[in-house]
């Protein structure tokens, strides 16, 4: 058999009722225990993260390193259906997988090839691993690869479900893993079948610099989502500073490595935030990051991620100035060529030093407004599964929304949920449903499908307000 590329990632729709709980879960101690040492599972394959971001809410170019894995988001053994709720409320936290809940997200695995199955190894439901052949040792056993955790495993199969140390590893990694010094080159295909891998969290490896802070698309005053990367142990909470306080901040979904943030002053664009590792440890002994929502972004963030440059409590410091590989070889020395308007750089905090330059006239007027990202979040022969995220991105509730998408070629949608989908020809038209068209600002709800053709991303994809 061929190996296994299913997709890794957010597979089902938010309720609005999960809305509610869109706040990250505290660590708990996992049904699946958190591996100290390594533990045996299944390795399969997945070809990328979706579009514009993989679970973590990070897009794939800005991950700390080109090698990257999916964990479990569910610890269902021998329930291989539909479970839509995400992030995986407190009331059913039986079911977290070790992703919990975005938790592990930004954390460095180490992984050993292990044995080679002879047999049939296709994640089938209520089936054996490796039936009608054995584990077999062979010339690639031994070899190893640190690879950062970037998405999740929620598909409905044998792998996913019924193992919980099961990992999904990116292909374009399976040649790189190396041993004896050497990268193995020939692992995949024909060295494949879905291996057993052996593997443990370890910190990033031969860390330096700093962290990076971007904005995510659609990010603005009233929604200030960011995404947190290049860290050296993993993420567990980021902090901001509002009126003197610092308040947690509200993780992104379960995007475990984006936040909605506040300013320092409300409504302002000016922000000053923390970040907690792993181990509940303040990242740089409680450094503090100073930055201002991006001048390129008018306002409103278009890209799906915009780098912000930021100074820091104990002096200036940049981001990094291009993505680091698993081995980042230096730390960045040079000072920003421009310090974001409006930030302070050595004054208290609270009392910007820069005098406005005009005086508000009012209270602003509330603006309502939506936004729509699509991702895919399964794929094989001939069909695919994808979600549609919307945002509400004004400062005003809405009631309700419409999503309108252009696909690129023949695709038809087979079944879909979470919305009143119509299609004709390529455009197709998704309205809310009667329990999620409410949403305040910053709030998100997604609809989903599923379709036949090539999962190609929509050339076209806008978001109104009904």
């Amino acid at each position: 058999m061929t190996s296994s590329r299913h997709r890794a990632g957010l597979l089902a729709a938010l309720t609005a009722a999960a809305l509610l709980l869109a706040v990250p879960l505290p660590a708990r101690a996992l049904a699946v225990p958190e591996p100290s040492t390594p533990v045996t599972g299944n390795a399969t394959h997945f070809d990328g993260l979706g579009a514009p971001y993989g679970g973590c809410g990070l897009p794939q170019a800005e991950l700390d390193s080109p090698d990257f894995v999916a964990l479990n988001a569910y610890d269902l053994p021998g329930d291989y259906s539909s479970y839509p709720l995400r992030p995986i409320p407190a009331s059913q936290a039986a079911k977290i997988g070790l992703w919990n809940n975005g938790l592990n997200c930004g954390r460095f695995v180490r992984v050993t090839i292990g044995d080679y199955c002879t047999g049939v190894n296709d994640g089938a439901p209520g089936q054996p691993f490796c039936r009608n052949g054995s584990w077999t040792t062979d010339a690639y056993n031994g070899a190893t690869l640190t690879m950062v955790v970037a998405d999740s495993c929620g598909d409905g199969n044998a792998w996913c479900r019924d193992d919980p140390y099961h990992l999904d590893l990116s292909t374009a990694s399976l040649n790189r893993f190396v041993r004896n010094g050497t990268p193995v080159g020939d692992l995949n295909p024909t060295h494949w079948n879905n291996r057993h891998v052996s593997w443990s969290f370890v910190p990033a490896p031969d860390y330096s610099g700093d962290i990076r802070i971007g904005f995510m698309k659609g990010a603005q005053r009233y929604w200030p989502a960011i995404a947190v990367s290049h860290l050296p142990n993993g993420i567990h909470g980021v902090e901001y500073l509002a009126g003197g306080v610092w308040t947690a901040a509200t993780m992104n979904s379960d995007m475990g490595q984006s936040y909605v943030i506040g300013a320092t002053a409300s409504g302002g664009t000016d922000f000053q935030i923390r970040v907690r590792d792993a181990a509940g440890t303040l990242v740089n002994n409680g450094r503090v990051y100073r930055f201002a929502l991006p001048a390129s972004c008018g306002g409103t963030c278009s890209a799906a991620y915009t780098r912000a440059d930021y100074t820091t409590s104990d002096g200036t410091t940049p981001t990094p100035t291009a993505t680091p590989s698993a081995t980042p070889t230096a730390t960045p020395s040079a000072t920003p060529t421009a310090t974001p308007t409006g930030t302070p750089t050595g004054t208290p905090t609270g009392t910007p030093t820069a005098t406005p330059t005009g005086t508000p006239t009012g209270t602003p007027a509330p603006v309502a407004g939506c936004s729509a990202g699509y991702r895919v979040t399964g794929n094989w022969s001939g069909g695919f599964q994808a979600e549609v995220t919307v945002r509400n991105v004004g400062s005003t509730a809405i009631t309700g929304w419409t999503t309108a998408l252009t696909f690129a070629g023949a695709q038809q949608i087979a079944s879909s949920w979470n919305a009143t989908v119509s299609q004709s020809g390529r455009q197709v038209t998704a309205t809310n449903a009667n329990y999620n068209g409410s949403l305040p600002p910053g709030a998100t709800t997604t609809w989903g499908l599923v379709g036949t053709g090539d999962n190609q991303p929509p050339t076209v994809l806008t978001c109104a307000v009904r």
